[in-house]
Parts: C-alpha cells; structure tokens; sequence
C-alpha cells in the first residue's frame, strides 16, 4: 500500500503542513519561521497564555496544538516570555492569526515566533486533531512552513519515524543554565514591569534549573526568598558551597528518568543532610525517584490551565495549570512518602511529600497563577520551612 502521504498534493494556497510519523499530512497556512522542525505533538487546553506556553523549556521539542480557536488576538511581548533557552518548536492553531489587539502588544504573533525560529500551522481541524491524539496518544511529527507551498512530503514522514521521541530523552541539559545566577527579578504590576529581588537577609534558595519558568524564581522572591539558579548538572559539593537554607528542583523537558541518571544523586544527598527540598512538575518527579518511586510516559499528557487536583489532606480542589508528558507512577511510591494530591481527571498522582523531612513536590505549576492564587500557598510553605 502506497504511504498515505507520498502522493497528497497540497491544497490551493496552503503553505504549511504537519506530517505525522504515520504518514498522514495536515495542510494548513503557515506563519512564524520558514523551515521545518521535529517533535512530539501535544494538545494544551488553555484559553490564554500561548506566549507563556510557547516559551516554556517544558515544551522543548514538542510541537503545541492550541484547542482555544483565537491565537495571537493579543499579539506578543517581552515580559509575558518565560524563558530566553528553548521552548516549543511550534504550534498548530484552528483560525488565521489576525493582527493583535491589545495595548500590551508590541509585536505580532507570526513575527515574534518567527524571530524564535518557532513555526506555527494555522487553518487546522484542532478539535479533529486533538481526538486523535486523546485516542492514538502524542504522535511524532514534522511541522513546516513554505511560502511557495513546495514540500518534499516523502523526506518529512522518513524524518518523523526516525525522530527517536521523548521516551528515554534527557532535555534538561539542552535548556539548562550554563552558569550560577543571582536572580534579580521581582513581582509584575500593571504599569511598572518586574520589580527587582531584595538583596537583604533572607533565606536563601538554591534553584536547580532543570528548563525553569522564569515566574517560579518571581514567586520565590515574592514569598520571601533570595534566589540563586544553577545549571542543572551542578554538583552536590558546588551547591553545598552556595550555603543554601533550601534547595528548589524546577521543572523541564524530556523523560525523568534520564535526567534523573545524573540528578538523583545529587537529590539523594541533599536528602540526607536534611535541607529543605520543593519541586514543581520535572522537580517533582526527580524528587519522588530520588525517593525511591517511578515514572511512567503518559498516554497524552496534562497540558491547560483548568486541571483539578484534590489536597488529600482536607479534600480542598485546586484548579491548575499543567504541562506534562510524564508521571510519578502513585503506585510505586515507596513507605514514607506520602501521597499529597491527585488529579480529578484520571487520579494520577500530583504531589508528595517525604516523612521526616522538609521535602514535597507538585506535578502542577503553581506559578502559572491558575485560580488565580489557589496554588501560591506553596511557595509560602517551602520559603516558611527555611527559617
């Protein structure tokens, strides 16, 4: 049988294409960079905060379909970016990116993606698409974009099947810091930007940056710490130098359990010395296999702004934003960890916390401001454990 793909002629006018490792070709209107990019296609359910999405390392070497219809309405600038390293290669979008309408926006969406080297597919069946993947789970995939409509269909379906996928890829490296940093950066106002981190006598956090959101070190700063990021191979001795009252792990991309080859340790050993640990979504899970639990590739993933998780501790249900391909496996958590939060959508775990020790971590990203505030209390508990 003939390869689905290998004999698809463009439709008039399309001059992008996502092609699948199946063969199947999505047509569309390209936008944003020229070229062709590999990764995994996921779904995110948020009907805001692309611009954030697009420049979360989380989403290094994924390919992001947007299923709220109306991206780029608010155009694109500096400070709603969350990091200057890798994010999406990507995105797929059901309606043509019009021109933006805010009084925040100082670039259009298709040329602040274009200046990233990030490609963007308009004019798709979104919802078709993300049935698909809810169904068949996160296809590899090659997005392009050509102004003269001209692809070499055959070359884009053999790149995808040779693109090895996110399973057993360790990412973190590739959008980590390469140096210690003290960060500077304080709260946003309306008017005024980013205020700037307090140099006085507060407890001091030392931030493995895995593939960080830059609002995590914000929110830090907000509830009363000093930060200082290092890259994510750091070794226990140079973190140990830094006199840390507590030790942050970030979240990033790729699968835990090959960052976790050269983090663990160093997790393990923080452990042991009993110095406080918090971990958001990748933290989170080398935090609990440095406990001694496992992770699992999920079917489809968490991705949006509008994910329940219970506290089991209370019942309490927060509303969360999520970006995440794996999890810690809640049934292999060993004795003395406990299980803290559950999503509401399928029970996959959502937080821990370790018995004896100042250490938890969430899968969810508190620092997205989901609720708007449901999940600050978190930043507030770890900075109160380092007293």
């Amino acid at each position: 049988m003939a390869d689905p793909a290998s004999s698809s002629a463009p439709p008039k006018g399309a001059t992008g294409v996502l092609v699948l490792a199946d063969g199947t070709a999505i047509w569309g209107k390209g936008f944003g960079a020229v070229g062709s990019s590999v990764g995994e296609v996921c779904f995110n359910t948020a009907m805001t905060g692309y611009q954030e999405v697009l420049t979360d390392p989380s989403y290094a070497a994924q390919i992001v379909t947007f299923t709220f219809p109306h991206i780029g309405n608010v155009g694109a600038n500096a400070e709603d970016v969350e990091s200057a390293v890798e994010g999406a290669v990507g995105c797929v979008v059901r309606e043509e990116v019009t021109k933006s309408s805010s009084f925040r926006s100082t670039q259009e969406l298709s040329d602040w993606m274009a200046s990233l080297g990030k490609i963007g597919l308009s004019g798709v069946d979104t919802r078709a698409l993300t049935r698909r993947i809810r169904l068949q789970g996160a296809p590899n995939a090659v997005i392009a974009h050509a102004p003269d409509g001209n692809f070499d269909i055959p070359a884009l379906v053999a790149r995808a099947r040779e693109w090895p996928g996110l399973e057993g890829m360790d990412l973190a490296l590739r959008v980590s810091r390469e140096k210690h940093e003290g960060w500077e950066g304080g709260p946003w106002q309306l008017g005024a930007g980013y205020g700037r981190a307090s140099n006085d006598a507060r407890p001091h956090v030392v931030a493995i940056d895995y593939g960080s959101k830059d609002n995590i070190f914000r929110n830090l700063v907000k509830a009363g710490a000093r930060v200082t990021v290092v890259p994510a191979k750091t070794s226990l001795e140079e973190i140990l130098a830094l006199q840390p009252d507590g030790v942050f792990l970030s979240n990033g991309p790729g699968d835990p359990a090959a960052t976790g080859e050269y983090a663990v340790p160093v997790i393990r050993a923080i452990l042991e010395r009993d110095i406080p640990l918090f971990g958001i979504c990748l933290g989170h899970q080398m935090l609990a296999l440095a406990a001694g639990a496992r992770t699992v590739k999920m079917h489809q993933g968490h991705r949006g702004a509008n994910h329940p998780v219970k506290r089991k501790d209370g019942g309490v249900v927060e509303i969360t934003s999520m970006n995440h391909g794996f999890a810690v496996d809640g049934a292999s958590l060993p004795a003395g960890v406990e299980e803290t939060h559950v999503s509401l959508f399928d029970g996959s775990n959502c937080g821990i916390a370790i018995s004896g020790k100042k250490a938890f971590g969430v899968q969810y990203h508190p620092e997205a401001s989901p609720g708007p505030q449901d999940s600050f209390y978190l930043f507030e508990k770890f900075v109160g454990m380092l007293g």
